[in-house]
Protein backbone atom coordinates (compact mmCIF):
# COMPACT_ATOMS: atom_id res chain seq x y z
CA UNK A 1 0.00 0.00 0.00
CA UNK A 2 0.91 3.52 -0.52
CA UNK A 3 1.34 3.86 3.64
CA UNK A 4 4.05 1.50 3.53
CA UNK A 5 6.68 3.23 0.61
CA UNK A 6 6.12 6.55 2.74
CA UNK A 7 6.91 4.77 6.13
CA UNK A 8 10.20 3.24 3.83
CA UNK A 9 10.82 6.39 2.69
CA UNK A 10 10.62 8.08 5.73
CA UNK A 11 12.88 5.60 7.04
CA UNK A 12 15.14 6.00 4.41
CA UNK A 13 15.31 9.58 4.86
CA UNK A 14 16.36 9.29 8.55
CA UNK A 15 19.26 6.94 7.94
CA UNK A 16 20.91 8.90 5.27
CA UNK A 17 20.57 12.03 7.49
CA UNK A 18 23.19 10.85 10.43
CA UNK A 19 25.80 13.29 11.56
CA UNK A 20 29.44 12.90 10.74
CA UNK A 21 30.16 12.09 14.49
CA UNK A 22 29.27 8.26 14.66
CA UNK A 23 27.93 9.07 18.23
CA UNK A 24 24.89 11.67 16.93
CA UNK A 25 23.16 9.19 14.61
CA UNK A 26 19.45 9.50 14.98
CA UNK A 27 17.46 5.85 15.34
CA UNK A 28 16.66 4.24 12.33
CA UNK A 29 12.92 2.66 12.83
CA UNK A 30 11.77 6.29 14.00
CA UNK A 31 8.85 7.45 11.46
CA UNK A 32 8.46 10.84 10.29
CA UNK A 33 5.45 12.12 11.22
CA UNK A 34 5.51 15.32 9.13
CA UNK A 35 6.42 13.37 6.04
CA UNK A 36 3.07 10.66 7.20
CA UNK A 37 0.78 13.91 7.78
CA UNK A 38 1.84 14.81 4.21
CA UNK A 39 0.50 11.76 2.61
CA UNK A 40 -3.23 11.99 3.90
CA UNK A 41 -4.53 9.05 1.33
CA UNK A 42 -2.59 6.43 3.67
CA UNK A 43 -3.15 7.99 6.77
CA UNK A 44 -7.06 7.19 5.27
CA UNK A 45 -5.71 3.89 4.47
CA UNK A 46 -4.44 3.12 7.30
CA UNK A 47 -7.76 4.04 9.32
CA UNK A 48 -9.41 1.76 7.33
CA UNK A 49 -6.95 -1.48 7.93
CA UNK A 50 -7.85 -0.74 11.59
CA UNK A 51 -11.23 -2.65 10.92
CA UNK A 52 -9.32 -5.82 10.48
CA UNK A 53 -6.82 -5.83 13.06
CA UNK A 54 -8.46 -8.05 15.27
CA UNK A 55 -7.76 -11.13 17.06
CA UNK A 56 -9.51 -13.57 18.97
CA UNK A 57 -8.56 -12.14 22.51
CA UNK A 58 -10.54 -8.91 20.58
CA UNK A 59 -12.72 -9.89 17.61
CA UNK A 60 -14.09 -6.35 16.81
CA UNK A 61 -17.35 -8.58 15.28
CA UNK A 62 -18.23 -8.63 19.25
CA UNK A 63 -18.99 -12.44 19.32
CA UNK A 64 -18.29 -13.01 22.83
CA UNK A 65 -20.32 -10.08 24.59
CA UNK A 66 -23.15 -9.92 21.62
CA UNK A 67 -23.86 -13.71 21.07
CA UNK A 68 -22.16 -15.65 24.07
CA UNK A 69 -23.07 -13.43 26.75
CA UNK A 70 -26.76 -14.43 24.78
CA UNK A 71 -29.26 -17.02 25.04
CA UNK A 72 -28.19 -17.36 21.40
CA UNK A 73 -25.51 -19.66 22.20
CA UNK A 74 -22.77 -21.25 24.33
CA UNK A 75 -18.81 -20.05 24.45
CA UNK A 76 -17.52 -23.51 23.11
CA UNK A 77 -14.00 -24.94 23.03
CA UNK A 78 -12.30 -27.54 25.79
CA UNK A 79 -13.65 -25.93 28.33
CA UNK A 80 -14.89 -23.11 30.79
CA UNK A 81 -11.10 -22.08 31.39
CA UNK A 82 -9.44 -22.14 27.86
CA UNK A 83 -10.01 -18.28 27.61
CA UNK A 84 -11.88 -15.18 29.26
CA UNK A 85 -15.34 -15.18 27.53
CA UNK A 86 -16.45 -17.99 30.16
CA UNK A 87 -17.80 -15.17 32.83
CA UNK A 88 -19.45 -13.26 29.78
CA UNK A 89 -21.59 -16.55 29.28
CA UNK A 90 -22.80 -16.68 32.78
CA UNK A 91 -22.73 -13.16 34.02
CA UNK A 92 -22.13 -13.95 38.22
CA UNK A 93 -18.33 -13.90 37.73
CA UNK A 94 -18.01 -11.10 35.27
CA UNK A 95 -15.47 -8.24 37.00
CA UNK A 96 -12.91 -5.81 35.53
CA UNK A 97 -9.85 -8.16 35.34
CA UNK A 98 -10.27 -10.09 32.14
CA UNK A 99 -7.60 -9.18 29.67
CA UNK A 100 -9.91 -9.42 26.77
CA UNK A 101 -11.72 -6.62 27.96
CA UNK A 102 -9.13 -4.42 28.41
CA UNK A 103 -7.31 -5.11 25.01
CA UNK A 104 -10.66 -4.81 23.41
CA UNK A 105 -10.66 -1.62 25.14
CA UNK A 106 -6.84 -0.37 24.03
CA UNK A 107 -7.26 -1.61 20.21
CA UNK A 108 -10.43 0.60 20.11
CA UNK A 109 -8.78 3.56 20.77
CA UNK A 110 -5.73 2.48 18.44
CA UNK A 111 -8.07 2.83 16.08
CA UNK A 112 -9.92 6.22 17.12
CA UNK A 113 -6.32 7.61 17.10
CA UNK A 114 -5.49 6.13 14.09
CA UNK A 115 -8.51 8.29 12.67
CA UNK A 116 -7.31 11.08 14.56
CA UNK A 117 -4.33 11.24 12.92
CA UNK A 118 -6.09 11.10 9.43
CA UNK A 119 -8.08 14.21 10.52
CA UNK A 120 -4.99 16.32 10.67
CA UNK A 121 -3.45 14.85 7.76
CA UNK A 122 -6.16 15.79 5.69
CA UNK A 123 -6.86 18.91 7.51
CA UNK A 124 -3.31 19.93 6.97
CA UNK A 125 -2.77 18.41 3.19
CA UNK A 126 -5.81 17.04 2.32
CA UNK A 127 -7.05 19.39 -0.54
CA UNK A 128 -3.17 19.97 -1.66
CA UNK A 129 -2.51 16.24 -2.08
CA UNK A 130 -6.18 15.32 -3.24
CA UNK A 131 -8.26 17.59 -3.93
CA UNK A 132 -11.03 19.92 -3.03
CA UNK A 133 -13.79 16.82 -3.48
CA UNK A 134 -11.76 13.71 -2.85
CA UNK A 135 -10.60 15.40 0.41
CA UNK A 136 -14.11 15.81 1.21
CA UNK A 137 -15.23 12.61 1.31
CA UNK A 138 -12.45 11.38 2.94
CA UNK A 139 -13.25 13.47 5.57
CA UNK A 140 -16.60 12.15 5.73
CA UNK A 141 -15.17 8.23 5.41
CA UNK A 142 -12.81 9.18 8.70
CA UNK A 143 -15.57 10.29 10.63
CA UNK A 144 -17.93 7.24 9.59
CA UNK A 145 -14.90 4.96 10.63
CA UNK A 146 -14.55 7.10 13.70
CA UNK A 147 -18.33 6.78 14.59
CA UNK A 148 -17.71 3.24 14.21
CA UNK A 149 -15.28 2.66 16.84
CA UNK A 150 -16.96 4.75 19.32
CA UNK A 151 -20.16 2.90 18.54
CA UNK A 152 -19.02 0.09 19.98
CA UNK A 153 -17.01 1.17 23.00
CA UNK A 154 -20.10 2.82 23.78
CA UNK A 155 -22.21 -0.26 23.03
CA UNK A 156 -19.90 -2.39 25.44
CA UNK A 157 -18.23 0.00 28.40
CA UNK A 158 -20.94 3.05 28.47
CA UNK A 159 -18.79 5.33 30.68
CA UNK A 160 -15.93 6.47 28.19
CA UNK A 161 -13.31 8.87 27.35
CA UNK A 162 -14.23 11.13 24.11
CA UNK A 163 -10.64 11.68 22.73
CA UNK A 164 -11.09 13.36 19.26
CA UNK A 165 -8.24 15.39 17.01
CA UNK A 166 -8.35 18.03 18.90
CA UNK A 167 -7.52 16.22 21.66
CA UNK A 168 -4.76 14.03 20.12
CA UNK A 169 -3.17 17.15 18.41
CA UNK A 170 -2.89 18.51 22.33
CA UNK A 171 -1.83 15.56 23.62
CA UNK A 172 -3.83 15.76 26.83
CA UNK A 173 -5.93 12.48 26.44
CA UNK A 174 -4.61 11.80 30.00
CA UNK A 175 -6.61 14.45 31.38
CA UNK A 176 -9.71 13.49 29.64
CA UNK A 177 -12.37 11.84 32.21
CA UNK A 178 -15.12 9.10 31.45
CA UNK A 179 -17.49 10.74 33.26
CA UNK A 180 -17.49 13.64 31.27
CA UNK A 181 -20.55 12.87 29.66
CA UNK A 182 -23.60 11.66 30.04
CA UNK A 183 -24.44 8.33 27.93
CA UNK A 184 -27.32 9.92 25.34
CA UNK A 185 -24.83 12.85 25.23
CA UNK A 186 -21.55 10.39 23.97
CA UNK A 187 -24.85 8.80 21.19
CA UNK A 188 -25.35 12.06 20.35
CA UNK A 189 -21.30 12.88 19.86
CA UNK A 190 -21.81 9.44 17.97
CA UNK A 191 -24.04 10.53 16.23
CA UNK A 192 -22.22 13.81 15.31
CA UNK A 193 -19.65 11.47 13.22
CA UNK A 194 -22.57 9.87 11.16
CA UNK A 195 -24.16 12.98 10.28
CA UNK A 196 -21.12 14.13 9.01
CA UNK A 197 -20.25 11.72 7.39
CA UNK A 198 -23.97 11.45 6.32
CA UNK A 199 -23.67 15.42 4.71
CA UNK A 200 -19.92 14.62 2.99
CA UNK A 201 -20.29 11.09 1.57
CA UNK A 202 -22.07 10.24 -2.15
CA UNK A 203 -24.57 7.23 -2.26
CA UNK A 204 -22.36 5.20 -4.23
CA UNK A 205 -17.99 5.39 -3.96
CA UNK A 206 -15.90 3.89 -7.61
CA UNK A 207 -12.76 4.68 -6.00
CA UNK A 208 -12.69 1.48 -4.18
CA UNK A 209 -14.23 -1.20 -2.66
CA UNK A 210 -15.23 -1.34 1.02
CA UNK A 211 -15.49 2.29 1.16
CA UNK A 212 -18.71 3.83 3.58
CA UNK A 213 -20.85 6.00 1.69
CA UNK A 214 -23.84 7.78 2.40
CA UNK A 215 -26.23 5.12 2.57
CA UNK A 216 -23.87 3.29 5.30
CA UNK A 217 -23.81 6.49 7.16
CA UNK A 218 -27.52 6.77 7.42
CA UNK A 219 -28.02 3.36 8.37
CA UNK A 220 -25.98 3.44 11.46
CA UNK A 221 -27.70 6.72 12.58
CA UNK A 222 -30.72 5.00 12.33
CA UNK A 223 -28.85 2.55 14.60
CA UNK A 224 -28.22 4.62 16.98
CA UNK A 225 -31.61 6.37 16.57
CA UNK A 226 -32.98 3.12 17.62
CA UNK A 227 -31.01 2.58 20.57
CA UNK A 228 -31.65 5.67 22.46
CA UNK A 229 -35.24 5.55 21.86
CA UNK A 230 -35.50 2.78 24.06
CA UNK A 231 -33.72 4.40 27.04
CA UNK A 232 -30.53 4.84 28.54
CA UNK A 233 -29.85 1.22 28.39
CA UNK A 234 -30.33 -0.16 32.32
CA UNK A 235 -33.65 -1.81 32.67
CA UNK A 236 -34.89 0.47 35.52
CA UNK A 237 -35.38 3.30 32.81
CA UNK A 238 -35.12 1.51 29.45
CA UNK A 239 -38.01 -0.69 27.94
CA UNK A 240 -41.40 -0.28 26.20
CA UNK A 241 -42.21 2.48 29.10
CA UNK A 242 -39.48 4.89 28.17
CA UNK A 243 -40.07 5.23 24.19
CA UNK A 244 -39.20 7.95 22.65
CA UNK A 245 -40.81 8.56 19.42
CA UNK A 246 -38.81 11.12 18.05
CA UNK A 247 -35.88 9.22 17.78
CA UNK A 248 -38.27 6.18 15.85
CA UNK A 249 -39.16 8.87 13.53
CA UNK A 250 -35.12 9.66 13.23
CA UNK A 251 -35.07 5.59 12.48
CA UNK A 252 -37.65 6.05 9.75
CA UNK A 253 -36.30 9.04 8.57
CA UNK A 254 -33.07 7.73 7.68
CA UNK A 255 -33.98 3.98 6.41
CA UNK A 256 -36.15 5.97 4.08
CA UNK A 257 -33.08 6.46 2.17
CA UNK A 258 -31.59 3.00 2.62
CA UNK A 259 -35.23 1.86 0.93
CA UNK A 260 -34.37 3.62 -1.85
CA UNK A 261 -30.63 3.02 -2.54
CA UNK A 262 -29.20 0.16 -4.64
CA UNK A 263 -29.33 -2.42 -1.60
CA UNK A 264 -32.21 -5.06 -1.26
CA UNK A 265 -32.39 -8.35 -0.25
CA UNK A 266 -30.91 -10.90 -1.79
CA UNK A 267 -33.46 -13.61 -3.42
CA UNK A 268 -31.96 -16.70 -1.11
CA UNK A 269 -30.60 -16.24 2.44
CA UNK A 270 -28.25 -18.65 1.83
CA UNK A 271 -26.18 -16.92 -0.55
CA UNK A 272 -25.68 -14.21 2.00
CA UNK A 273 -22.83 -16.17 3.56
CA UNK A 274 -20.84 -17.44 0.80
CA UNK A 275 -17.55 -15.69 0.14
CA UNK A 276 -18.75 -14.94 -3.40
CA UNK A 277 -21.68 -12.77 -2.29
CA UNK A 278 -19.99 -11.42 0.42
CA UNK A 279 -20.22 -7.95 -1.41
CA UNK A 280 -23.55 -7.94 -3.06
CA UNK A 281 -26.25 -5.76 -2.70
CA UNK A 282 -27.60 -7.23 1.09
CA UNK A 283 -24.13 -5.88 2.46
CA UNK A 284 -24.38 -2.09 2.99
CA UNK A 285 -20.93 -1.96 5.13
CA UNK A 286 -19.01 -4.55 6.00
CA UNK A 287 -15.40 -5.41 7.21
CA UNK A 288 -13.61 -6.88 4.39
CA UNK A 289 -11.55 -9.78 3.72
CA UNK A 290 -9.49 -11.63 0.96
CA UNK A 291 -8.07 -15.41 0.54
CA UNK A 292 -4.21 -15.00 -0.60
CA UNK A 293 -4.97 -16.77 -3.50
CA UNK A 294 -6.78 -13.91 -4.79
CA UNK A 295 -4.21 -10.77 -3.59
CA UNK A 296 -0.99 -13.04 -3.77
CA UNK A 297 0.02 -12.86 -0.12
CA UNK A 298 1.44 -15.15 2.43
CA UNK A 299 -1.83 -15.05 4.51
CA UNK A 300 -4.42 -13.00 2.75
CA UNK A 301 -6.32 -10.68 4.67
CA UNK A 302 -8.29 -13.15 6.64
CA UNK A 303 -11.09 -12.95 9.23
CA UNK A 304 -9.32 -13.32 12.66
CA UNK A 305 -12.00 -12.33 15.03
CA UNK A 306 -13.78 -15.90 14.50
CA UNK A 307 -10.74 -17.80 14.40
CA UNK A 308 -11.75 -19.79 17.35
CA UNK A 309 -15.04 -20.94 15.61
CA UNK A 310 -14.35 -23.29 13.11
CA UNK A 311 -15.98 -26.54 13.40
CA UNK A 312 -13.71 -29.58 15.12
CA UNK A 313 -12.68 -31.92 12.41
CA UNK A 314 -13.97 -30.38 9.77
CA UNK A 315 -10.98 -27.66 9.48
CA UNK A 316 -7.67 -28.47 10.26
CA UNK A 317 -7.89 -26.22 12.84
CA UNK A 318 -11.31 -25.82 14.20
CA UNK A 319 -11.67 -24.71 17.62
CA UNK A 320 -15.43 -25.34 18.11
CA UNK A 321 -16.04 -22.20 19.55
CA UNK A 322 -19.32 -20.36 19.40
CA UNK A 323 -22.13 -23.10 19.46
CA UNK A 324 -25.68 -22.60 19.16
CA UNK A 325 -27.52 -23.39 22.01
CA UNK A 326 -30.32 -25.88 22.21
CA UNK A 327 -33.12 -22.47 23.13
CA UNK A 328 -31.83 -20.88 19.85
CA UNK A 329 -32.46 -23.87 17.90
CA UNK A 330 -35.99 -24.60 19.55
CA UNK A 331 -36.73 -20.92 18.39
CA UNK A 332 -37.00 -21.82 14.87
CA UNK A 333 -40.01 -24.37 15.74
CA UNK A 334 -43.01 -23.54 13.80
CA UNK A 335 -46.72 -24.61 13.89
CA UNK A 336 -49.00 -24.32 10.52
CA UNK A 337 -45.50 -22.02 9.34
CA UNK A 338 -45.94 -19.18 12.43
CA UNK A 339 -42.99 -19.15 16.02
CA UNK A 340 -44.24 -21.32 18.59
CA UNK A 341 -43.89 -18.23 20.44
CA UNK A 342 -45.50 -19.63 24.14
CA UNK A 343 -44.36 -23.02 24.30
CA UNK A 344 -41.04 -23.07 22.19
CA UNK A 345 -38.71 -24.15 24.13
CA UNK A 346 -41.32 -26.89 26.22
CA UNK A 347 -39.08 -30.03 24.99
CA UNK A 348 -36.09 -30.07 23.31
CA UNK A 349 -36.22 -30.89 19.68
CA UNK A 350 -33.98 -31.18 16.52
CA UNK A 351 -33.81 -32.25 13.33
CA UNK A 352 -32.31 -35.39 12.18
CA UNK A 353 -31.97 -36.50 8.44
CA UNK A 354 -33.67 -39.32 7.10
CA UNK A 355 -36.14 -38.91 10.14
CA UNK A 356 -39.19 -37.72 9.39
CA UNK A 357 -41.33 -36.41 12.68
CA UNK A 358 -44.54 -34.07 12.86
CA UNK A 359 -42.02 -30.97 14.22
CA UNK A 360 -41.68 -28.33 11.24
CA UNK A 361 -39.01 -25.69 11.52
CA UNK A 362 -37.62 -22.62 10.00
CA UNK A 363 -35.61 -23.03 7.06
CA UNK A 364 -33.23 -20.23 8.30
CA UNK A 365 -32.54 -23.13 10.68
CA UNK A 366 -30.51 -25.32 8.58
CA UNK A 367 -28.23 -22.14 7.08
CA UNK A 368 -27.82 -20.85 10.30
CA UNK A 369 -27.14 -23.87 12.61
CA UNK A 370 -24.45 -26.92 11.85
CA UNK A 371 -26.45 -30.42 13.04
CA UNK A 372 -25.31 -34.23 12.92
CA UNK A 373 -26.52 -35.95 10.15
CA UNK A 374 -26.60 -32.64 8.35
CA UNK A 375 -24.15 -31.52 5.15
CA UNK A 376 -22.02 -28.99 6.89
CA UNK A 377 -22.66 -25.92 4.78
CA UNK A 378 -24.55 -27.72 1.99
CA UNK A 379 -22.16 -30.03 0.98
CA UNK A 380 -23.28 -33.53 1.38
CA UNK A 381 -19.61 -34.63 1.21
CA UNK A 382 -18.64 -33.27 4.46
CA UNK A 383 -21.79 -34.69 6.18
CA UNK A 384 -21.42 -33.38 10.25
CA UNK A 385 -21.43 -36.51 12.71
CA UNK A 386 -21.27 -36.36 16.55
CA UNK A 387 -17.83 -36.86 16.11
CA UNK A 388 -17.66 -32.99 14.98
CA UNK A 389 -18.04 -31.41 18.74
CA UNK A 390 -14.88 -31.27 20.93
CA UNK A 391 -16.71 -30.88 24.32
CA UNK A 392 -20.38 -32.52 23.88
CA UNK A 393 -20.15 -33.25 27.77
CA UNK A 394 -19.89 -29.21 28.02
CA UNK A 395 -21.20 -27.37 25.03
CA UNK A 396 -23.05 -29.77 23.14
CA UNK A 397 -23.31 -31.28 19.42
CA UNK A 398 -24.11 -27.63 17.17
CA UNK A 399 -21.61 -25.49 15.69
CA UNK A 400 -22.10 -21.80 14.24
CA UNK A 401 -22.45 -21.90 10.16
CA UNK A 402 -22.63 -18.16 8.81
CA UNK A 403 -18.88 -17.28 9.65
CA UNK A 404 -17.18 -20.09 8.14
CA UNK A 405 -17.37 -21.07 4.15
CA UNK A 406 -17.96 -24.17 2.52
CA UNK A 407 -15.42 -26.49 3.02
CA UNK A 408 -14.58 -27.28 -0.13
CA UNK A 409 -13.94 -23.41 -0.74
CA UNK A 410 -10.44 -24.10 0.88
CA UNK A 411 -8.91 -22.33 4.27
CA UNK A 412 -7.36 -18.57 4.18
CA UNK A 413 -4.40 -19.76 6.75
CA UNK A 414 -4.32 -23.17 7.10
CA UNK A 415 -1.84 -23.76 10.01
CA UNK A 416 -2.47 -23.82 14.13
CA UNK A 417 -4.88 -21.17 13.67
CA UNK A 418 -7.41 -21.48 11.01
CA UNK A 419 -8.93 -18.25 9.23
CA UNK A 420 -11.17 -17.50 6.47
CA UNK A 421 -12.28 -14.75 4.10
CA UNK A 422 -15.39 -14.30 5.23
CA UNK A 423 -16.48 -10.69 5.69
CA UNK A 424 -17.94 -9.65 8.11
CA UNK A 425 -20.96 -7.93 8.34
CA UNK A 426 -21.17 -4.46 9.96
CA UNK A 427 -24.58 -3.39 8.21
CA UNK A 428 -26.69 -5.27 6.19
CA UNK A 429 -29.80 -4.77 4.42
CA UNK A 430 -32.12 -7.16 6.18
CA UNK A 431 -30.64 -6.17 9.58
CA UNK A 432 -31.50 -2.15 8.63
CA UNK A 433 -35.47 -3.07 7.48
CA UNK A 434 -35.91 -5.02 10.98
CA UNK A 435 -34.56 -1.72 12.64
CA UNK A 436 -37.15 0.38 10.33
CA UNK A 437 -40.06 -2.34 11.45
CA UNK A 438 -39.10 -1.90 14.97
CA UNK A 439 -39.73 1.91 14.28
CA UNK A 440 -42.80 1.65 12.59
CA UNK A 441 -44.30 -0.45 14.93
CA UNK A 442 -43.58 2.01 17.85
CA UNK A 443 -45.29 4.95 15.22
CA UNK A 444 -48.50 2.73 15.10
CA UNK A 445 -47.78 1.64 11.54
CA UNK A 446 -48.49 -1.73 11.98
CA UNK A 447 -49.41 -2.46 7.95
CA UNK A 448 -45.90 -0.94 6.99
CA UNK A 449 -43.75 -3.42 10.03
CA UNK A 450 -45.37 -6.50 8.65
CA UNK A 451 -45.13 -6.00 4.60
CA UNK A 452 -41.05 -5.83 5.89
CA UNK A 453 -41.17 -8.70 8.43
CA UNK A 454 -43.41 -10.71 5.79
CA UNK A 455 -40.76 -9.79 3.15
CA UNK A 456 -38.34 -11.21 4.83
CA UNK A 457 -40.22 -14.89 5.77
CA UNK A 458 -40.64 -15.05 2.37
CA UNK A 459 -37.29 -14.97 1.38
CA UNK A 460 -37.14 -17.64 4.03
CA UNK A 461 -39.49 -19.42 2.65
CA UNK A 462 -37.56 -19.09 -0.76
CA UNK A 463 -34.76 -20.31 0.13
CA UNK A 464 -34.86 -23.85 0.57
CA UNK A 465 -33.85 -25.49 -2.98
CA UNK A 466 -31.26 -23.63 -4.32
CA UNK A 467 -28.99 -24.83 -0.85
CA UNK A 468 -30.90 -27.46 1.43
CA UNK A 469 -33.12 -29.51 -0.85
CA UNK A 470 -32.16 -31.88 1.80
CA UNK A 471 -33.82 -30.47 4.72
CA UNK A 472 -36.99 -29.52 2.69
CA UNK A 473 -39.43 -32.18 4.58
CA UNK A 474 -38.49 -30.51 8.00
CA UNK A 475 -39.29 -26.79 6.50
CA UNK A 476 -42.39 -25.17 7.07
CA UNK A 477 -42.69 -21.39 6.99
CA UNK A 478 -45.78 -19.09 6.79
CA UNK A 479 -46.38 -14.67 6.50
CA UNK A 480 -48.14 -13.07 9.59
CA UNK A 481 -51.26 -12.75 9.21
CA UNK A 482 -52.85 -9.36 10.10
CA UNK A 483 -54.57 -10.32 13.03
CA UNK A 484 -50.60 -10.59 14.62
CA UNK A 485 -50.52 -7.06 14.16
CA UNK A 486 -53.43 -5.68 16.02
CA UNK A 487 -51.59 -4.91 19.09
CA UNK A 488 -48.11 -3.44 19.74
CA UNK A 489 -47.15 -5.87 22.09
CA UNK A 490 -48.33 -8.61 19.16
CA UNK A 491 -46.20 -7.00 17.24
CA UNK A 492 -43.37 -6.69 19.05
CA UNK A 493 -43.00 -10.13 19.59
CA UNK A 494 -43.14 -10.79 16.14
CA UNK A 495 -40.44 -8.26 15.37
CA UNK A 496 -38.42 -9.80 18.28
CA UNK A 497 -38.96 -12.88 17.02
CA UNK A 498 -38.11 -12.09 12.79
CA UNK A 499 -35.18 -10.44 14.41
CA UNK A 500 -34.00 -13.22 16.61
CA UNK A 501 -34.20 -15.88 13.42
CA UNK A 502 -32.89 -13.69 11.06
CA UNK A 503 -29.88 -12.41 12.66
CA UNK A 504 -29.05 -15.40 14.96
CA UNK A 505 -25.42 -15.57 15.23
CA UNK A 506 -25.15 -12.07 14.24
CA UNK A 507 -22.65 -11.05 16.80
CA UNK A 508 -26.32 -8.60 18.48
CA UNK A 509 -28.71 -10.41 20.00
CA UNK A 510 -27.61 -9.50 23.60
CA UNK A 511 -27.72 -5.95 23.06
CA UNK A 512 -31.05 -6.51 21.43
CA UNK A 513 -32.23 -7.61 24.55
CA UNK A 514 -30.91 -4.63 26.41
CA UNK A 515 -32.24 -2.45 24.08
CA UNK A 516 -35.87 -4.03 24.65
CA UNK A 517 -35.24 -4.05 28.72
CA UNK A 518 -35.73 -7.95 28.97
CA UNK A 519 -32.30 -9.25 29.84
CA UNK A 520 -32.57 -10.27 32.78
CA UNK A 521 -36.16 -11.75 32.75
CA UNK A 522 -34.80 -14.01 29.08
CA UNK A 523 -31.44 -14.69 30.43
CA UNK A 524 -32.18 -15.93 34.02
CA UNK A 525 -34.84 -18.14 32.51
CA UNK A 526 -32.53 -19.03 29.87
CA UNK A 527 -29.87 -20.11 32.20
CA UNK A 528 -32.65 -22.27 34.28
CA UNK A 529 -34.01 -24.19 30.99
CA UNK A 530 -30.11 -24.81 29.43
CA UNK A 531 -28.90 -26.35 32.17
CA UNK A 532 -31.05 -29.41 31.31
CA UNK A 533 -30.32 -29.93 27.78
CA UNK A 534 -29.62 -33.53 26.03
CA UNK A 535 -28.94 -34.23 22.79
CA UNK A 536 -29.17 -37.76 22.00
CA UNK A 537 -28.79 -38.63 25.73
CA UNK A 538 -25.51 -36.66 26.26
CA UNK A 539 -26.15 -34.09 28.64
CA UNK A 540 -24.36 -30.41 28.46
CA UNK A 541 -24.85 -27.11 29.94
CA UNK A 542 -24.57 -27.48 33.44
CA UNK A 543 -22.24 -24.73 34.20
CA UNK A 544 -25.00 -22.91 34.30
CA UNK A 545 -26.20 -23.86 37.33
CA UNK A 546 -23.50 -20.89 37.95
CA UNK A 547 -24.95 -18.39 36.32
CA UNK A 548 -27.16 -15.57 36.92
CA UNK A 549 -27.67 -11.78 35.00
CA UNK A 550 -28.14 -8.80 37.74
CA UNK A 551 -30.30 -5.92 36.19
CA UNK A 552 -28.87 -2.45 37.41
CA UNK A 553 -25.23 -3.60 36.86
CA UNK A 554 -24.89 -6.40 33.87
CA UNK A 555 -26.62 -3.93 31.66
CA UNK A 556 -22.80 -2.79 30.77
CA UNK A 557 -19.39 -4.56 30.83
CA UNK A 558 -17.21 -3.15 33.42
CA UNK A 559 -14.64 -0.44 32.76
CA UNK A 560 -11.21 -2.81 32.42
CA UNK A 561 -9.08 -2.70 35.40
CA UNK A 562 -6.22 -1.77 34.01
CA UNK A 563 -7.80 1.34 32.16
CA UNK A 564 -9.23 2.14 35.64
CA UNK A 565 -5.62 2.44 36.95
CA UNK A 566 -3.57 3.68 34.12
CA UNK A 567 -4.06 7.22 35.32
CA UNK A 568 -5.80 6.83 39.12
CA UNK A 569 -8.62 9.00 39.76
CA UNK A 570 -9.30 10.03 35.85
CA UNK A 571 -11.84 6.95 34.69
CA UNK A 572 -15.05 6.05 37.30
CA UNK A 573 -16.39 2.25 37.10
CA UNK A 574 -19.73 1.59 35.90
CA UNK A 575 -22.20 0.96 38.54
CA UNK A 576 -22.45 -2.33 40.33
CA UNK A 577 -18.78 -3.62 39.58
CA UNK A 578 -17.13 -1.64 42.37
Amino acid sequence: MKLNNILLAAAIALSTAACDDFIDVPPTGVINGELAYSEPEGMVTAAYASLGDCWYTYPFNLWPYGDVASDDCLKGGSGTTDTGYHPMEIWSTLTSTPGELDELWYRLYCNISRCNRALIALEQHGVEKLGEKTAAQRVGEVHFLRGHNYFKLLTMFRQIPWIDEVVFANNTHEQVRNDEYTYEELFKKVIGEFEAAYNALPEEVTDGGGRANKIAAAAYLAKCYLTLAWGDGYEASNGVNFINRDYMQKVVDYTDDVVSSQYGYLEDFGDIFLPECKNSKESIFAVQTSDYAEDNTKFGRANWSNMLNGCWGMWSCGWDFHKPSQNLVNAFKTRDGLPMFDDYNNSIDYPVKGVATSQKWDPRLFHTVGMPSFPYKYEEEYTMTKENSRTPNTYGYYTSLKEVPQRSKGETFNGSWQAFAMNDYVLRYSDVMLMRAEALIELDRMGEARTIINDIRDRAANSISKHIGYASEFCQISPYPTTYFTTKESARRCLQWERRLEMAMENGRYFDLRRWGVASTTLNAYFDSEKNSTYDGQSYGQYYQDAHYTAGKNEFYPVPYNQLYYVPGLYVQNKGYN
